[in-house]
């Protein structure tokens, strides 16, 4: 560091008290930026040392979190409108400290300490995560990469859509899952910000290189996947994979270690895919034009659909999981519009058929033989149905109250009833395997499905006593579903967003 070249710059911030504005520091300019802050309830004043020949700052902070409904850290800023990319070499320096100390590239509404905001965090032990406040006052979720320490980070607003992009020991900088929807409006703060996990110590990272830009985003642009995995007790979310192209139906496999998914990487071109959920390469398990895939309920079978057009008649097929020659099973599937659902006893698939304009719900023997059909052939069951873990019922989707809700009924047919109640447009529902909770989607923008890529909040239902609660909102299509898939131990989802289509 040439110290003679740096502007030393501290002292002077307010101790604010948590929840309250803090009050910029009247400064030059600091490179980039215009000034910096300790935002929220902070002992040790910050202090930012910056070298403009290297285009670095150093940060000191201190504050016990940036995390839940209030933060306490150092901030450096600029005032900033419309999209915006801020790249920065992360160097978290000193030995010790809390493991969980933040060096972070950051955009929040105001100074407040529990503002809106969303940045790209990097830890003390590496742990990089995309952490986001939607509104003010609102809970922090996070979701964490699984890169970990990469070399280079990047946080990117595109309208009110935050992604992370991470660069590793190849230096290549990559779109690393996920995204988190947080408004900004007017003007907000764009800027470097530093954390010590510790109100009682001070920390200090090194951010070099660092960029400011713009960013423009044309529609049609490249379309990625994030394969997601969200703790339902805490709402945590993680990356698996990030790849190009659309993922859909994401299967846990029975020991719960991978994920097994529809991958289609260009137009007509599909793949059935496994990964593992803690991160890697997916391996391919059949190429053609099968979709919709579901395991079986003892985890050794693949069932999903052929329509025509494919060089294989449209039916539902069977392959080991392994993989192997695909095999026909159930009934013909002409008309099918969801994927064949295993009853627990792994004999019979439930499905949606119908079209153009008319669906019903049938169930037909995997062996082969007469479908059955279970509700009257109408516009209101465009649904995707799947099997109670214990058997008792089939869950559905249906808007024959007018709105589209979760719907439950016995095999047979019989005993019809509505689940949910809300008028919010409910969707796509999947029962945990302890038979206890059911998870759906529903529109944010309150449509009857949700059109492509599309704003989609994940929520889930205890069946005991109705209750519902939000988990997570991101970016999805109803035609992908099903996109939610439960973990054995009915601890975590899987899910696919998608980010860069406009």
């Amino acid at each position: 560091m040439n110290w003679r070249s740096a502007r030393w710059l501290m002292g002077g911030c307010l101790l604010a008290a948590a929840g309250g504005r803090a009050q910029p520091q009247a400064a030059e300019p600091i490179g980039l930026f215009a000034g910096h802050t300790d935002v929220g309830a902070v002992l040790h004043a910050g202090s930012v040392v910056y070298d403009a020949a290297k285009r670095s700052y150093i940060i000191s902070g201190s504050g016990e979190n940036v995390w839940a409904t209030a933060d306490a850290f150092q901030f450096v800023w600029k005032k900033m409108e419309g999209d915006f990319t801020l790249t920065a070499d992360i160097s978290v320096l000193g030995q010790g400290g809390d493991p969980h100390k933040k060096a972070m590239l950051m955009a929040r509404q105001s100074l407040d300490a529990d503002s809106a905001y969303a940045d790209v965090a990097l830890h003390g032990v590496g742990l990089t995560s995309l952490q986001a406040r939607e509104t003010k006052g609102a809970d922090t979720h996070e979701i964490q990469s699984n890169i970990s320490a990469p070399k280079k980070l990047r946080l990117q607003k595109y309208g009110d859509e935050f992604t992370m992009w991470l660069a590793g020991e190849d230096g290549v900088m990559r779109m690393a899952g996920g995204s988190m929807r947080v408004p900004m409006t007017g003007v907000f703060y764009v800027g470097l910000g530093v954390c010590a996990h510790n109100k009682d110590a001070v920390e200090t990272a090194e951010f070099g290189k660092v960029a400011l830009g713009k960013v423009s985003l044309e529609r049609g642009a490249q379309i990625y996947t994030t394969l997601e995995t969200i703790d339902v007790a805490s709402s945590d979310r993680r990356v698996t994979y990030v790849g190009a192209g659309l993922i859909v139906t994401p299967n846990w496999t029975a020991d719960g270690a991978s994920l097994v998914f529809d991958h289609v990487v260009a137009h007509g071109e599909g793949r059935i895919e496994i990964v593992s959920v803690a991160g890697g390469v997916p391996q391919l398990i059949y190429a053609g034009s099968g979709y919709g895939v579901d395991i079986s309920p003892d985890g050794k079978m693949l069932a999903f659909v052929v329509q025509s057009g494919s060089g294989l008649p449209p039916m539902f097929y069977l392959m080991p999981i392994g993989g192997g020659t695909p095999q026909p099973a159930g009934t013909e599937a002409r008309g099918v519009l969801s994927w064949p659902g295993w009853s627990p006893d792994g004999n019979t698939f439930v499905f949606t058929s119908g079209g153009p304009s008319e669906f019903a719900i049938f169930t037909t023997p995997v062996a082969g033989g007469r479908s059955n059909m279970l509700t009257e052939v109408s516009m209101s069951d465009m649904s995707y149905a799947e099997y109670s873990p214990d058997g008792e019922y089939i869950y559905f989707n249906s808007d024959r109250s007018g709105t589209t809700e979760i719907w439950r009924m016995r095999p047979d047919g019989s005993q019809q009833e509505q689940v949910t109640n809300d008028g919010a447009g409910n969707y796509s529902p999947r029962i945990s395997p302890d038979n206890r909770v059911v998870a759906f989607l529903t529109p944010q923008r309150g449509s009857r499905f949700a059109d492509a890529f599309e704003p989609l909040t994940l929520r889930v239902m205890s069946l005991a006593d109705r209750k519902v609660r939000t988990l997570a909102k991101f970016t999805g299509a109803h035609w992908a579903t099903p996109v939610l898939s439960w973990s054995p131990d009915s601890k975590r989802i899987a899910f696919a967003s998608y980010q860069g289509q406009r």
